[in-house]
């Protein structure tokens, strides 16, 4: 992201000054939105799509109506002026001039009211953690006008209390559905690609109702175990997810062995670990007030935290 900031206060700052020096305290700039480089993953890797130097400059639907043609393209000369060869279109579409509003209903994909900052219940459920990630990463160098930092702050403030609690209990269902049931009966059924699918199921939600109790939106799920290990201090939860990940499933511990709901078979690693990692989502849950007692069962509490 340094090398970002660099050439917004190098070169764009300068020709913002220059060539709109009435206009200096109408645009916001920094650098958010979709890419590895807002989130600060970019490696070299990332060069291979979708790479480049470049900023976002935001404007009102007004402003943009007034000027905001003249400044796509005195941005766009700065950025002409070298040789990009990963600077793509579609990176193109991610920098440079654009609405408040555009950039938050494209990433939201809903008709935001940036002008009002105001979201209905509908709205918020509507959302993906992914592209709320996405809407609040990066780094804001100026924003005097200040509308996209009020509407930042509104999506910061996290999802309502219903809301929340209802992607809570999705997820709580998902995951016991997943690793602490179906897992089980594929296993039994000796049929391994669906037991596979439901451990990675499982896991995904584990991570998400994580991140939902931390009260942090999950990114996109290339960088969603990143994310993970940088919000998990102590790195205990992210150990057994890593190890979840990384283990198979037993055959050999399900010769002869039928499925019963009521008795777990520990002697498969992957059914131990899920219940380990259900203990410490439900000791989170409780911490959190949303349940009074560790269960490490959570389809039985999922009506509970619905309800309050």
């Amino acid at each position: 992201m340094m090398k970002n900031r660099r050439f917004y206060e190098d070169h764009v700052k300068g020709m913002i000054l220059e060539k709109f020096p009435d206009h200096v305290d109408r645009i916001a700039a920094g650098l958010a939105g979709e890419g590895s480089d807002c989130f600060g993953y970019d490696d070299a890797i990332s060069k291979d799509h979708d790479f480049g130097t470049g900023v976002c400059l935001w404007l009102t639907d007004q402003d943009m109506a007034e000027f905001g043609k003249d400044l796509s393209e005195a941005y766009d000369g700065l950025v002409a002026e070298k040789e990009r060869k990963y600077y793509t279109e579609r990176l193109r579409e991610r920098r440079g001039v654009m609405t408040v509003h555009d950039f938050y209903s494209n990433i939201l994909l809903i008709d935001c009211d940036t002008k009002n900052c105001t979201m209905t219940e509908e709205q918020w459920l509507r959302l993906d953690h992914s592209c709320l990630a996405t809407a609040v990463n990066g780094e804001i160098y100026c924003d005097i006008p200040g509308e996209f930092t009020q509407f930042r702050e509104l999506l910061l403030s996290y999802y309502p209390e219903r809301v929340w609690r209802i992607r809570i209990a999705e997820k709580m269902h998902e995951f016991s559905a997943a690793l602490q049931v179906n897992y089980a009966r594929c296993m039994s059924r000796n049929d391994t690609v669906a037991a596979s699918a439901c451990r990675t199921k499982g896991m995904m939600a584990a991570m998400e109702l994580y991140f939902l109790l931390k009260r942090v939106y999950m990114p996109y799920y290339k960088w969603s175990f990143r994310a993970l290990t940088e919000l998990d201090g102590e790195g205990i939860f992210s150990g057994r997810i890593q190890e979840l990940a990384d283990i198979e499933g037993s055959r050999k511990a399900w010769e002869g062995k039928r499925y019963h709901p009521n008795r777990p078979n520990l002697t498969d690693h992957v059914i131990g670990l899920s219940e380990d990692i259900a203990y410490d989502l439900s000791e989170m849950l409780k911490d959190s007030e949303l349940i009074a007692r560790i269960n490490p069962y959570l389809e039985s509490d999922v009506k509970t935290v619905i309800n309050g």
